[in-house]
């Protein structure tokens, strides 16, 4: 590896290797505590590893294809976990489905999105993006979150918040093709709308990696490009089955607390999403907030639009009820959720406030899913 390939991939070589050793050794495992912090140490370099990869393959191809990428990725990845948990029928699986997707739901639209803007507007005193773009990727996200999991709780076919075959494959169809839609009008159609709203190049030498001195890092050599690929789906492989064998101890503290089953779902997709939150987080400190926000709600519609369909598949062999309709509280919720989205995005900038508003509601959906 050359010098300049050791230099931008460093640490975050060797870091992907070794989290796939530890889950090798302990997959199929119910680790004690000792053994389930080590591991815990393993899943927080993957996730570190996984950001780091995903910027480098991002500067390559450019936005929004970048965020695209670890945003599918990553959910590529959820889905499999959600499958497996499933399949494997530890704790209450009938939920477990909606549990996860509406925990990615309300941390990428609230979370991811909060943070982003706080830091943002906080660094440059107003956090500014592309009103069209981001409100069409909203429009998305809250389609898709009504169509699967409000509207089983009003449909009469079959008690309780519960789909029909039929209406379980439409709902599988229409997410694929509203995420399809979607992904094409962002990255052929009307890929400007989703650019980060730039206020103008850092002067000349002031970036360390700027060596043709044109104000802008230099991107990586398709070599460097390839090999971060690699180690990204790597590294998002090894942090979904980390956290799955987490979930053991996961599970066991849940249960020693006397938490909700619905908790488990939630801590799981804080520890899926960690790698995008990261991502959005550092986007959002160099003043590129349109990027922070792809990544947010890219991610909750492919949250959706890609476990769905994958559930309808799996629901094929896996035994028992596949409960997607959402409880009165979490409806609530959500309602809340996408009224103060859509106030957010509509200006088309925001300020240290909005992201708190995000935060709050992110805070109330975490203290709700502990103490309904």
């Amino acid at each position: 590896m050359s010098a300049s390939t050791a230099g931008r991939l460093g640490w975050t070589v060797i870091t992907p290797p070794v989290a796939a050793i530890v889950l090798a050794i302990s997959w199929g495992t119910h680790p004690g505590p000792i053994a389930s912090s080590l591991i815990g140490v393993a899943l927080v370099g993957a996730v570190l590893a996984a950001v780091h990869h995903a910027e480098v393959v991002a500067h390559k191809v450019g936005e929004p294809f970048g965020s695209l990428l670890l945003a599918v990725a990553v959910t590529v990845i959820e889905v499999g976990l959600i499958v497996t948990l499933m399949v494997s029928g530890s704790g209450e699986t009938a939920t477990l489905a909606r549990d996860t997707v509406f925990a990615a739901v309300m941390i990428t639209v609230n979370g991811i999105v909060g943070i982003s803007l706080v830091v943002g507007a906080l660094r440059h005193h107003l956090a500014v993006f592309n009103s069209e773009g981001t409100g069409s990727a909203l429009a998305t996200v809250i389609s898709l979150a009504g169509l699967t999991l409000v509207v089983p709780t009003f449909t009469t076919s079959e008690p309780g918040p519960i789909f029909t075959g039929q209406q379980l494959a439409f709902a599988a169809v229409a997410s694929l093709a509203l995420y399809g839609a979607f992904v094409f009008t962002q990255t052929v159609r009307h890929r400007d709308f989703f650019l980060p709203v730039g206020k103008g190049a850092p002067p000349a030498g002031t970036d360390p990696g700027d060596l043709d001195d044109d104000g802008h890092a230099d991107p990586p050599t398709a070599r460097e490009a390839w090999i971060s690929l690699g180690l990204l789906g790597l590294a998002l492989v090894t942090v979904v089955g980390l956290a799955k064998v987490e979930s053991y101890a996961i599970e066991d503290a849940v249960n020693a607390l006397g938490f909700p089953h619905a908790t488990v779902g939630v801590v799981i997709a804080l520890l899926v999403l960690a790698p995008e939150s990261i991502a959005a987080v550092r986007a959002a400190r160099r003043d590129r907030v349109q990027i922070s926000l792809n990544l947010a709600y890219g991610s909750a519609m492919a949250s959706i639009g890609l476990t769905i369909p994958a559930i309808a598949i799996a629901s094929i062999w896996l035994d028992g009820p596949l409960e997607l309709g959402l409880a009165p509280l979490q409806l609530a919720l959500l309602l809340l959720t996408s009224v103060v989205a859509v106030l957010t995005v509509v200006p088309g900038r925001a300020k240290p406030l909005n992201g708190m508003v995000h935060l709050v509601l992110l805070a109330a959906f975490l203290f709700m899913t502990v103490a309904p």
